[in-house]
């Protein structure tokens, strides 16, 4: 069998003896030796290519292939096109690291420029870094950014997804820092709590999701308003497809705005790999984690770029320094630039609009049956909650048709609907729940 190391036996003992050892183990010396393997891994015998295929074919058999998919919160089941899916496969930007040489990554450097640029386009906002690890992760970074010496406090609204209140928690946790959680009235933040809540002068950043984790729709301007009394920094986490057809975060009076990019051309894949895009005004330029991409001209005036700002990069800022920034993220990242040039703003668009036109037929289709209500009265862009009776019941019935329905939550569903979802498999839904609730 060949071996990933490339060296040779002879090579390997050749540079052991170099540095005085005689044998690899004498590497582990440190190593208690309870602690060392001695009777090697319990691993099955090889397989041929053949085999190997027949077994990979046989778990994903496994896996359960929904027809149409109900569910969000999070991550959401948009089309992808073609295009978006097979350019980043390419080796070139596949198996590309990280742009620490920048001036020896003018491929990658570029697609970063054409991202940031755009993320600043949808956004309002004057300057975007390349991407963190996923939403949660950029909302938590953006508190960070909002801190100073003397305001420490972190406000999160109760309608944030609750992934992202718990990151937020875990990096308030890690740096000595208080998170405080504002309460919810009807589903959305409640604006007199919230006003109550930065009367002691010691909030630094105020997180609000737009549209938030129960789908509604929340006053953005007139909590960034609230905020900005209150002397805190408003940050908006917003979902990148409905920010195609609402007012921007800019206009909103935000900050920072955040967000999962996952909709921007991500398949639903187990969780990831995801990207968290930030994007913030020039006043705060300085805050942002990881790297931002300059355009510039050569000594020969050429169109070239650089990394023009890493202000919290790991390897300038140290112990200050916060990015999370990997190859990974440039792919990703890569990925959703990909999505939103061959989208447009028209395409955006459309899909947002066709997201709420069916989550508003599928509300209303839901609630003309007997036992299902709304929870909340509130405007919602493509989630909503029902109250419903026999939660488990409906899932699973929907689950044999092969509809993957929406997350229960406290007694409810919360559902959503996209693009790819049909008028056939939203009316069959409706038809599985009466059925179910009948009985």
């Amino acid at each position: 069998m060949g071996s990933y190391v490339p060296s040779t036996p002879a090579q390997r003992q050749e540079m052991l003896e170099a540095i005085g050892l005689h044998d690899f183990r004498q590497l582990y010396r440190d190593v208690p030796e309870e602690m060392l393997l001695r009777d090697g891994l319990d691993l099955p015998e090889g397989m041929s290519e053949l085999e190997v295929s027949r077994t990979m074919t046989a778990m994903a058999a496994r896996n359960i292939a929904y027809s149409a998919v109900l569910r969000g919160a999070g991550a959401y089941d948009h089309y992808i096109p073609s295009l978006v899916k097979y350019v980043p496969a390419k080796e070139e930007f596949l198996t590309a690291y990280t742009p620490y040489q920048a001036e020896m990554s003018q491929g990658i450097l570029q697609s970063i420029f054409e991202y940031q640029t755009m993320i600043c386009q949808l956004t309002g906002m004057d300057v975007s870094n390349a991407s963190v690890y996923d939403g949660a992760t950029a909302a938590a970074e953006a508190a960070a950014m909002c801190r100073d010496r003397k305001r420490r406090v972190t406000l999160i609204s109760a309608a944030a997804h609750p992934d992202t209140i718990n990151t937020v928690r875990t990096y308030c946790y890690g740096t000595g820092d208080e998170l405080r959680v504002v309460p919810v009235k009807d589903g959305r933040t409640d604006p007199e709590a919230l006003r109550q809540m930065l009367a002691g002068g010691d909030v630094s950043g105020v997180y609000i999701q737009q549209p938030n984790f129960f789908g509604q729709l929340e006053e953005a301007e007139a909590l960034g308003e609230i905020i900005h009394q209150g002397g805190a920094l408003y940050i908006l986490g917003v979902n990148p497809i409905a920010a195609a057809i609402l007012k921007t975060p800019r206009d909103c009076g935000a900050d920072v705005a955040v967000g999962e990019g996952q909709p921007l051309g991500m398949p639903l894949g187990w969780g990831g790999p995801y990207l968290g895009f930030m994007a913030t005004v020039q006043k705060h330029m300085r805050k942002l984690p990881g790297r931002i991409v300059g355009q510039t001209v050569d000594s020969r005036g050429q169109r070239c770029f650089v990394l023009s700002l890493q202000a919290r990069e790991q390897h300038i800022r140290r112990e200050k320094a916060s990015s999370n920034i990997c190859s990974n993220e440039a792919l990703c990242a890569l990925t959703a630039g990909l999505y939103m040039s061959t989208m447009g703003p028209d395409g955006m668009a459309q899909a947002a609009e066709q997201s709420m036109a069916k989550a508003h037929y599928l509300a209303d289709a839901l609630c003309a049956v007997d036992g299902v209500k709304l929870r909340y009265s509130g405007d919602f862009f493509h989630e909503f909650v029902t109250d419903m009776p026999k939660t488990e019941e409906v899932l699973s019935a929907l689950s044999e048709a092969g509809i993957l329905g929406g997350l229960p939550v406290d007694g409810g569903i919360l559902w959503c609907a996209t693009e790819k979802v049909t008028k056939d498999a939203m009316d069959k839904t409706v038809a599985i729940v009466k059925e179910v609730l009948a009985k």
